[in-house]
């Protein structure tokens, strides 16, 4: 007799999808990913299976050479600050014209509003996000950028 596990279904928003993240960042198959946070391996191989072939995790990488087209971080339960240390090292691997996706699941709302000043300190300015109860997630591309692309 053969017996099928299904795996339990979590919350709803237990975690973001990752579907939910590649169009939050507007990811084509052609750029290059890096994933950052503990579900990173995980989600390296969902990418795959969709026919992402240009994705490494923060293990995988090599040097920081800005060769990355976008950042996906998913941070949980680890302190923001620790989520500063790495992306002021991520920001490194990105293309000067790379953008990032950070979701946090953090139920501290004044760990939240640290967010944005972090990433306005890196040179990046949120403009878009998605929220599912105590989880959020942000797209945020570099300031620069976003003022070239006014200027033009």
């Amino acid at each position: 007799m053969v017996t099928i596990m299904k795996t339990p279904n979590q919350n709803p928003c237990g975690d973001f999808k990752i579907e939910t993240l590649v169009q939050l960042a507007r990811c084509s198959k052609l750029d290059r990913i890096i994933l950052a946070g503990s579900r990173a391996p995980h989600r390296m191989f969902e990418l795959h299976r969709r026919g992402f072939i240009r994705v490494a995790t923060t293990a995988t990488c090599g040097l920081p050479r800005g060769q990355y087209d976008v950042g996906l971080v998913e941070w949980q339960l680890l302190s923001i600050k620790a989520l500063a240390t790495t992306l002021d090292w991520l920001v490194h691997f990105l293309s000067p014209a790379g953008v990032l996706v950070v979701a946090l699941d953090t139920p501290e709302c004044q760990d939240r509003g640290k967010l944005r000043p972090m990433l306005a300190r890196l040179g990046f300015r949120i403009e878009a996000g998605t929220r599912c109860e105590h989880r959020i997630a942000i797209y945020a591309r570099r300031l620069d950028v976003a003022h070239k692309a006014l200027a033009a």
